[in-house]
């Protein structure tokens, strides 16, 4: 009788918004593995939804800087070695040193790496450099031994093919809309019926992300309301520009929420934004998971002049690119989409053939190169 391969994922976050690893331990489970995925637990974490794989969280001492990920790993080391696995995969380089290590210990064990972004170009190592040289020789170090790598997009892709000559995969984090169980209204979810509806949603809702702006620029559209579903570093600076300027009314925000319901919000709102600003290269080449959340719910999108974005947003025309964050520009595009009837029904009708292009089941044939 053939045995269940094992295979161990690893992430640092709490498990509870990571589509994209939820998408992917479900894909191994369906493939016949057996999964476990290990993540942390914080005081302020959720209760996770049912799933058809295990889930393991660890509960540590920090929740950042340098002892968070010191002890996250060395955590995680030591679940690796003390639990059978035929694969170790690493999402992202703040869990790459410990399957790396692990793998010495486990001969027979494959390691894929998972990189969701170009870490080491991430704006909070930029004014860091001796902790950016820190994960730059782990990368050097470790990436090189991975037996398989991946990434989200051909831009980051190149960069580590450049790095380090090595076969690059891409799969991208297309959303999955048929996991969408619960269906919600308006009321259900407390937004009104009267306004148009602008959303940023996601898990990371941080610095350089536009939402500052985007609190400017509603303030200068009437009929409309700005909205957050999701969490980031920059929320509570947001909750207090918005008290500041008394705009309780125009601004709401929803914290995170599971996946059924945020989906229900995305589908709900008038026009999706992803407006990241050129700051850093990691920004430059990112493609969020919103971008396609979006297409999928068949609204509209504004998003900012970066290259992987603009390639999808163009190249579909699902929306359109702002020339500018100034809060005056970006509540003229905001208005440009929102009130021109025809304008929406034009780029909500390419929404679909967008969809029918970009979905997860034409990704997962890159990962069944990788698995089989």
């Amino acid at each position: 009788m053939k045995q269940t391969k094992r295979i161990i994922v690893s992430v640092t976050n709490d498990l509870y918004t990571d589509q994209r690893v939820r998408k992917v331990c479900e894909y191994l489970v369906k493939k016949g593995y057996s999964v476990t995925l290990c993540g942390r637990e914080l005081k302020q974490s959720l209760p996770l939804e049912e799933t058809t794989y295990k889930r393991v969280r660890f509960k540590l001492p920090f929740t950042k800087g340098a002892a968070f990920y010191a002890t996250y790993n060395i955590r995680l080391f030591l679940y690796l070695i003390f639990h059978k696995a035929d694969v170790l995969v690493s999402n992202d380089l703040d869990t790459l040193l410990a399957n790396h290590l692990a793998k010495k210990f486990k001969r027979k064990c494959k390691l894929v790496y998972d990189s969701h972004e170009y870490f080491i170009g991430v704006p909070e190592l930029e004014d860091k450099p001796k902790v950016r040289k820190v994960w730059t020789w782990i990368e050097k170090m470790a990436l090189p031994k991975a037996d398989a790598m991946f990434t989200v997009n051909q831009s980051i892709a190149d960069l580590y093919q450049k790095a380090y000559n090595r076969d690059i995969k891409i799969v991208r984090n297309i959303s999955d809309p048929k996991t969408i169980s619960k269906r919600f209204n308006k009321t259900d979810l407390g937004l009104p019926e009267d306004k148009k509806i602008i959303i940023i949603q996601g898990a990371g809702i941080n610095i350089d992300r536009g939402a500052e702006e985007a609190i400017e620029a509603i303030k200068l559209i009437d009929g409309a309301i700005l909205i957050f579903v999701g969490d980031g570093d920059v929320i509570p600076i947001l909750k207090q520009q918005v008290e500041t300027e008394q705009l309780q009314d125009k601004v709401l925000f929803f914290g995170k929420r599971p996946y059924d319901e945020l989906m229900n919000f995305t589908q709900l709102s008038d026009l999706g934004l992803s407006i990241d600003k050129n700051t850093n290269i990691n920004y430059q080449f990112s493609l969020p998971n919103k971008v396609f959340d979006y297409i999928h719910s068949g609204i509209p999108l504004l998003v900012s002049d970066l290259t992987e974005i603009r390639k999808i947003v163009s190249g579909y025309n699902v929306g359109l690119v702002i020339p500018s964050h100034d809060p005056k520009i970006l509540a003229d595009y905001i208005k440009k989409i929102i009130f021109d009837e025809t304008l929406t029904k034009t780029f909500k009708e390419n929404t679909k053939k967008a969809s029918a292009e970009l979905t997860w089941a034409n990704e997962t044939k890159v990962l069944d190169e990788i698995y089989e």
